[in-house]
């Protein structure tokens, strides 16, 4: 087989199943191991993959830049962050994090919801300057990829304060490999965020959801639920829920 025609079997492997294991494929192809490894590493580069400890996952979309992303799934970052808005209690302190999804939360927050904001991003800050929230924005430095603050500047910062609930932006939600992002430092700004708020929820746009990224942020045994648009009998959602995963279906949720 021509390395071509394996490398688009595997895509669609990752397509169809979710992940491989390249011991598997390889004996089920009848090639080597080092073959099925070499193919993933291109795919990895090509980011196309993201190569794991015994085979790769789907690469996710989402680990584009900002202006990006903002093209990526907005109908469903749009359900997503009005189920989000709907769990907001009024006279909450909420830590937004970074992203096109929670810059969909500050849109779908009403201009006088009474409450306190915290968050690392400039941008999400800029947004609320019409609302009534009290906002609180964490300094550092900034990493532009994403437009939020990191490094030990801001995880110091992240100590000293103390939410209700964590929304967290992530890039990929795996049952096997948990919550993922595709920065180290944005991923540990990430975890210390989640240290400081009583529940975490992941806002897990469409496509999120079964992809991967190169650092982890969180195992999903770490957070209250997983905000998703997916529909319940979608593969990875019935996978998610069967080892005990929370998910919280947008449609399910009535607007506050």
């Amino acid at each position: 087989m021509l390395a071509a025609s394996r490398r688009a079997l595997l895509l669609e492997r990752l397509r169809t199943d979710g992940r491989i294991v390249a011991k598997e494929i390889a004996a089920e192809l009848g090639l080597s191991e080092d073959s099925i490894r070499r193919d993933l590493r291109e795919l990895d580069a090509q980011g196309l993959a993201v190569r794991v400890y015994g085979g790769a996952l789907p690469a996710s979309p989402a680990v584009a830049d900002y202006a990006t992303r903002a093209s990526v799934s907005p109908d469903s970052k749009r359900r997503v962050a009005a189920a989000a808005v709907a769990l907001i209690e009024p006279g909450a302190t909420i830590i937004l994090d970074g992203g096109t999804t929670t810059l969909a939360i500050v849109h779908a927050l009403p201009v006088n919801f009474p409450g306190t904001i915290i968050t690392h991003s400039p941008t999400i800050a800029a947004a609320l300057l019409e609302h009534d929230v009290e906002v609180f924005l964490i300094g550092g430095r900034l990493f532009k990829h994403s437009a939020v603050a990191c490094g030990a500047a801001a995880v110091e910062a992240a100590g000293n304060i103390s939410a209700d609930v964590f929304f967290l932006g992530v890039t990929g939600i795996h049952p096997t490999v948990g919550l993922t992002t595709g920065d180290a430092e944005e991923a540990a700004m990430k975890r210390a965020l989640s240290a400081r708020a009583a529940e975490t929820y992941v806002l897990g746009s469409a496509e999120k959801i079964g992809a991967g990224s190169r650092y982890t942020v969180l195992p999903l045994s770490k957070v209250a639920g997983i905000i998703t648009d997916r529909p319940t009998d979608d593969p990875t959602s019935r996978e998610l829920a069967s080892i005990g995963v929370n998910l919280i279906h947008a449609d399910e949720v009535p607007p506050r």
